[in-house]
């Protein structure tokens, strides 16, 4: 049985491979180890190992484990990649450091006012529903470029770039392509997508941010 050390390090060598294939510059994409619903244990022999940067879904699940392993381990970056209420921007904007999944108006807005109060100015993407599925959060394509316009100039966050879920049972590639494109219109340099099924995939398409879980961590109980 593999451990979580040794599956970190193939998903390492997955994304080297992929940059050099895609000409794209060595260490030019960001590993976001995907550890919701892993406990801190779990997580541990992950940070011992060198990987700094991981993902959680949700706001609650984070405080309960992250504030300790701050404590055990420096440079740690955490980024939110699951939805967010507005009534949990105070605790999202204290816990983490980047934000992916900016999708409305009121969350734009309970962010800044947050950021502003705690004196912190994180970085976010706007999440793109680029399969426009009606389960799904997310900005629809076509009003993506009015949306980050808002954010920017109406709500003053800090838009550094895009991010997606594809849908499940459709090849990536195009929406990928997409994303890339909106991104480039918009002048936003770092693109989120790609996961563990297809992640050297996004890096082809210039992906900066990959977000990687049951490659790493394994496959996950949800009713644990």
């Amino acid at each position: 049985m593999t451990t979580a050390i040794e599956r970190l390090e193939k998903v390492q060598a997955d994304i080297r491979a992929a940059e050099t294939e895609f000409g794209r510059d060595d260490g030019s994409v960001n590993l976001i180890a995907v550890s919701k619903t892993f406990e801190a244990d779990a997580i541990r022999p992950v940070l011992s190992a060198g990987q700094r940067i991981f993902g959680e879904n949700r706001v609650q699940e984070a405080m309960g484990k992250w504030p300790g392993l701050r404590d055990e381990f420096d440079g740690i970056e955490l980024h939110l990649i699951g939805p967010l209420q507005s009534n949990k921007a105070k605790e999202a904007v204290a816990t983490f450091d980047v934000i992916h999944t900016v999708d409305r108006p009121k969350i734009a807005r309970a962010l800044k006012s947050e950021m502003d109060k705690q004196g912190r100015n994180l970085p976010c993407f706007v999440q793109v529903n680029t399969g426009e599925e009606p389960q799904k959060a997310g900005v629809a394509p076509k009003d993506v470029d009015a949306f980050v316009a808002e954010c920017r100039d109406t709500f003053g966050l800090n838009i550094v770039g895009l991010m997606c879920i594809p849908p499940v049972e459709e090849a990536p590639g195009e929406y990928f392509a997409l994303l890339e494109k909106i991104a480039k219109r918009n002048g936003l340099s770092r693109l989120s997508m790609g996961m563990s099924s297809d992640y050297p995939v996004a890096v082809g398409f210039g992906a900066t941010h990959v977000r990687v879980g049951s490659a790493i961590f394994g496959a996950r109980d949800y009713l644990a």
